[in-house]
């Protein structure tokens, strides 16, 4: 089985108790970082109307919910959300909470979009998942349309060594494999977790990726040294 294959399999092993460990584990604060996320984008989006969002990675769907749920609020008028994941499991979850949302098994690398389709592309907390990244983002990059947005929501290997990084390190390394455990009872995906991020890029790494293939990143902000959100622009064609 590739490494691929096997974090699918992890996440569809942990489908069902999914959501309960993400409000345990984040205490509920991956909702605001996701709800700035979304407003901040609408902020930055050039235009308003028929706007057509693609959510990577999608998971249980609560960004894809989150882009619905805000469009309102930011007078952005939406024709189409798809979420797209490679977890059969975690579509289920996702189809039972979002009736409105279509949601389409798929990866990262292979997207079932036309070229220069989509208005807003986002990955939450899934990209540090995607093997072949590189290939990932040069499909991102071929459905984005001109002046497209691509969102990325991600914890992010920004080593510091002060007191909260401490705390947060053993938080993330002992705690969350332990609480994961027992409500999952699947301790190697949560042990995978605090492993992924520490595995991950820095955000400067992060953006010199983007860079490469001409996704020139708008907007970076850094939340407690945690998450971090990434807003690129797709300005030319490579």
């Amino acid at each position: 089985m590739t490494k691929q294959k096997k974090i699918i399999e992890m996440f569809n092993k942990t489908a069902k108790t999914y959501d309960i460990l993400n409000m345990i584990l984040s205490f509920g604060i991956d909702k605001i970082w996701r709800k700035n996320a979304c407003d901040k984008t609408y902020n930055l989006l050039e235009t308003n109307k028929q706007i057509t969002i693609a959510d990577i990675a999608c998971g249980s769907g609560d960004m894809s919910i989150c882009w619905d749920k805000r469009a309102f609020l930011n007078d952005i008028d939406i024709k189409q959300i798809t979420g797209i994941d490679p977890s059969v499991k975690m579509l289920e979850v996702a189809k039972q909470k979002a009736k409105n949302i279509d949601f389409i098994k798929g990866e990262a690398k292979k997207l079932p979009f036309d070229d220069k389709s989509i208005d807003i592309l986002s990955i939450t907390y899934g990209i540090r998942n995607v093997v072949d990244r590189k290939e990932a983002f040069l499909e991102f990059k071929r459905v984005l349309k001109n002046n497209g947005l691509l969102v990325i929501l991600e914890f992010t290997n920004n080593k510091t060594t002060n007191i909260w990084d401490i705390l947060k390190n053993f938080y993330m390394k002992k705690v969350i494999p332990i609480i994961g455990a027992i409500i999952s009872r699947d301790r190697e995906a949560y042990k995978y977790l605090p492993e992924s991020i520490e595995n991950f890029l820095t955000s400067p790494m992060l953006v010199s990726e983007l860079k490469d293939i001409n996704l020139d990143v708008i907007y970076l902000k850094n939340s407690l040294n945690i998450s971090s959100c990434f807003i690129a622009k797709n300005n030319s064609d490579i």
